[in-house]
């Protein structure tokens, strides 16, 4: 058995869960977020709690259990407190902008780079070298802060450009000198 999948989910005060079928929608006081469970699984509300069960051993359903229950899990964080991924920038001249809603990076290019944010995401500039990418879904907070450090990674020579915040970088030798 799954040590995740079968591990209940208790909903706290103030989420509303409702099951259409395989269409599982988690509402909090953020946002709203829905889901559509692979089809071998099955989630049941009792209360406020939900359990994610499987029919079989199979490999796929039991590999569709655990994950299962934790993009459930991660709904219902979302929809309460929210995700937040805070990124840094380290290089001479290199900085961020907020312009509106928007970001404008300098990161030694030609040209200034601009992000618009997507709906549902929200940026926040901290200093001209810090900034926070947060919002309600897990996937698309991450995929937007992977999409900003890909505008220049972090350089393994001199450790110039865009990482996540704590994120330590391997540090190669440059060529050795005579």
């Amino acid at each position: 058995m799954s040590r995740i999948g079968r591990l209940p989910i208790t909903v706290p005060a103030g989420v509303e869960v409702k099951l259409d079928g395989s269409v599982i929608s988690v509402k909090g006081a953020k946002g709203e977020l829905s889901h559509t469970v692979a089809s071998p699984i099955e989630v049941s509300l009792d209360e406020n709690t939900l359990t994610v069960t499987r029919p079989n051993d199979e490999r796929n359903s039991r590999s569709l259990h655990g994950l299962t229950r934790t993009l459930i899990a991660n709904m219902i964080q979302g929809v309460t407190e929210g995700y937040e991924k805070k990124l840094e920038i380290v290089g001479t001249g290199y900085r961020v902008q907020a312009k509106g809603a928007d970001l404008e990076f300098a990161l030694g290019y030609s040209h200034p780079v601009n992000v618009s944010a997507p709906e549902g995401i929200t940026f926040a500039v901290e200093g001209p070298t810090k900034l926070s990418v947060s919002g309600i879904s897990k996937q698309q907070v991450g995929e937007v802060a992977a999409n900003i450090r890909k505008l220049r990674k972090p350089d393994p020579y001199k450790g110039k450009g865009v990482r996540y915040a704590g994120e330590v970088i391997r540090r190669k030798v440059g060529k050795a000198g005579k």
